[in-house]
């Protein structure tokens, strides 16, 4: 028999697949979380997230340092308050621990990236996402007010993005509106489109304190169930003035994430979640599977469609790439 296509013949040596590589992952897509507390001299590893830490302001110059030193240039930052309140009010307090690290960070470095993560449910004493009803249900209209102020005390901080993840209806168009308001027309909006009610954030709500302390949040976040819901979400947000957006978590979405792209023509965000981490880690850790696993992980969620990957796997895959990796 004789071959004419020998899909082979583009595999033998390194130098070849690199020259035909349709996928590249550069330390440049990546975009690392940080988990901020109050006090002093606190670096303390999160149980449920291997080599992932608390921190308290005085220890993020170390930090920074470090991720700048590994080429990456930007981080998203969420608070864990000392109080809670049913309002939230330390999400867009002045003197706000994330409030405190945006300044913190942009004093060490002015060009380094801050991308803040806007929510109540870390702020709130009932761990909701938004303004609750005498009934216990959200009220949608109410909680916009609350976090146009967040993501207003974030941009007066000195934050560069702002990144809504509540999914409450019609936030964006109202933050939208109050920066602009206020003269922060510069500030971009990253939206949580697609954030999906999954299980793949446990370890997360461990690090934030967030869990709900009565019922779920499958009122406001998406059900995995659905596909062409989350293709609404995002087309809301896009009209209504977003300049990314997200979906959320990524491995087990890869197929939103491809639509996504395939119908906007503006950056796509996935957000790599502190479950999928978890459990690659662990699997490292146990000799389940070999450290391959990660860099070929979060490269899938490049193919599928993502320009921009938040993941705790950063610095490891920064380390190990430096730029570019077959």
């Amino acid at each position: 028999m004789k071959l004419i296509r020998r899909p082979r013949r583009l595999r033998t040596s390194s130098s070849i697949r690199q020259l035909v590589k349709e996928t590249s992952l550069s330390v440049n897509d990546l975009i690392y979380p940080l988990f901020l507390v109050e006090g002093e001299g606190i670096k303390k590893e999160i149980p449920s997230l291997p080599e992932v830490f608390h921190l308290s302001i005085d220890q993020l110059e170390e930090e920074i340092e470090e991720l700048k030193a590994l080429g990456i240039q930007g981080v998203m930052l969420f608070g864990i308050p000392q109080s809670k309140d049913p309002l939230g009010s330390q999400a867009y307090a002045e003197d706000g621990i994330v409030q405190k690290g945006v300044r913190k960070i942009k004093s060490i470095d002015a060009n380094f990236l801050v991308i803040t993560d806007i929510c109540m449910c870390q702020y709130t004493s009932h761990g909701h996402c938004g303004i609750l009803k005498k009934d216990g249900s959200i009220d949608n209209d109410s909680t916009l007010g609350f976090l146009d102020k967040i993501a207003l005390s974030h941009a007066k901080a000195g934050a560069d993005m702002v990144a809504p993840s509540d999914m409450m209806d019609g936030r964006i168009a109202s933050m939208r509106k109050a920066l602009d308001g206020e003269n922060f027309k510069n500030i971009s909006i990253m939206a949580y489109s697609a954030k999906y009610n999954s299980s793949y954030y446990g370890p997360f709500r461990d690090a934030a304190h967030s869990a709900p302390s009565f019922g779920d949040r499958k009122t406001y976040q998406m059900d995995f169930h659905n596909s062409r819901e989350a293709i609404e979400e995002m087309d809301l947000d896009y009209q209504e003035g977003a300049d990314l957006l997200m979906v959320k978590p990524a491995i087990a979405y890869l197929d939103v994430i491809k639509a996504a792209k395939d119908r906007f023509n503006i950056p796509i965000v996935a957000y790599n979640v502190s479950g999928e981490y978890s459990m690659l880690k662990n699997a490292v850790r146990n000799n389940l599977v070999s450290e391959e696993i990660i860099y070929e992980t979060v490269v899938s969620i490049k193919r599928a469609g993502a320009d921009i990957i938040i993941t705790y796997f950063a610095k490891d895959l920064a380390k190990k790439i430096g730029g570019f990796y077959e």
